[in-house]
């Protein structure tokens, strides 16, 4: 019987990501309001270029909560909060100022999470924190709105006790600001603003790097306990990952790819199955064996992603756009993550 890692700390976890997505998209909502009623055109240029990174910051949530493989929804409290505030927001009951301010709050709110979680996959596990990596992108981004924001509410708060305009240093204060985070984001955002989603070279590089952790984990250990746990995440990602590659990007490439190396792949990953079988048949307290036979999986494994991170990858760059790359992400993570649901 395989048995994952999906105890009560990585369970929790994926409720947090469940929870930081209700408010992602709350923050969303809001933004698309302020565009709407704010008519200060460098206010809304800034909020559209929020609003962008917001959006495909949603799509880097969704590529986090399919790396991740525990499908949770947010907690009722979370749920009732985002309703309260989306009310709030709607209605006529807050000023513009009030309602950024609330929006602030939010941004603050987002970040605190993202950083939260990103410190409990350090104690989770090596594998954990490979999953999430991509969050660091979405928390450094929300740092920097927050001080975006600032700016913004000082003009709208001086515009409405005073009926004037506020000193314009203020926007050289945030610029200043925003520079001295994108020190900090330079070191660590892989995913560009201008993207509408990670291609699909992203997504299954970080599935192997994933995998490859968790390899690690398993050789690093003599519990069986331990072994039959890292086994069953073994288990439970190579079996969503190639299932989704067969339905979605196998299909894609094979024009381009070719008949031959397509279905070496397919070949590949058939073998992959029935040495998983093997393995989750197999009793992880004769521990030399189980290791010995993971050992195995890992070598074919290796081999496996070396051919699709070459030549497959240089195939794809070479014949689709970055459009279409996108796109192909998309839908490898909406089949993977319907995989997973079943699972």
């Amino acid at each position: 019987m395989v048995v994952s890692l999906d105890n009560a700390k990585r369970t929790a976890l994926g409720s947090k990501l469940a929870d930081i997505k209700a408010l992602q998209n709350l923050l969303i909502a809001n933004e698309q309001k302020f565009i709407s009623e704010i008519k200060d055109s460098d206010i809304r240029d800034r909020l559209q270029d929020m609003l962008n990174d917001d959006q495909k910051n949603l799509g880097i949530l969704d590529t986090i909560i399919v790396q991740y493989g525990v499908q949770a929804e947010p907690k009722e409290t979370i749920t009732q909060m985002v309703s309260k505030i989306d009310e709030l927001m709607s209605g006529s009951e807050l000023t513009i100022y009030e309602k950024v301010f609330q929006h602030e709050l939010l941004k603050h709110q987002a970040v605190m999470s993202g950083l939260t979680v990103h410190k409990a996959a350090q104690k989770i596990g090596a594998d954990v924190m490979a999953a999430i990596a991509p969050l660091n992108t979405i928390n450094f981004e929300n740092r920097a709105h927050q001080e975006q924001l600032k700016g913004v509410l000082e003009v709208l708060g001086v515009r409405e006790l005073t009926g004037e305009e506020a000193d314009q240093g203020i926007w050289s204060r945030v610029q200043d600001a925003m520079a001295a985070v994108s020190g900090v984001v330079g070191s660590v955002v892989t995913h560009t603003s201008d993207k509408a989603d990670m291609n699909i070279q992203d997504i299954i590089r970080m599935d192997h790097a994933k995998v490859n952790t968790l390899f690690t984990q398993v050789a690093a250990t003599d519990d069986p306990q331990k072994l039959q746990e890292y086994f069953g995440q073994i288990y439970k990602d190579l079996t969503a990952h190639s299932e989704a590659e067969e339905q979605i990007v196998y299909p894609a490439v094979r024009p381009f790819y070719g008949e031959h190396d397509t279905t070496e792949l397919y070949d590949e990953q058939a073998e992959m199955k029935k040495v998983l079988d093997e393995i989750k048949a197999s009793d992880p307290a004769n521990v030399d064996q189980f290791k010995s036979k993971i050992k195995s999986l890992m070598d074919a494994v290796g081999d496996h992603i070396r051919q699709e991170e070459s030549t497959m990858f240089a195939a794809i760059r070479d014949n689709m756009s970055s459009d279409q790359s996108e796109q192909l992400a998309t839908q490898f993570k909406a089949a993977k993550s319907a995989i997973q649901q079943k699972m």
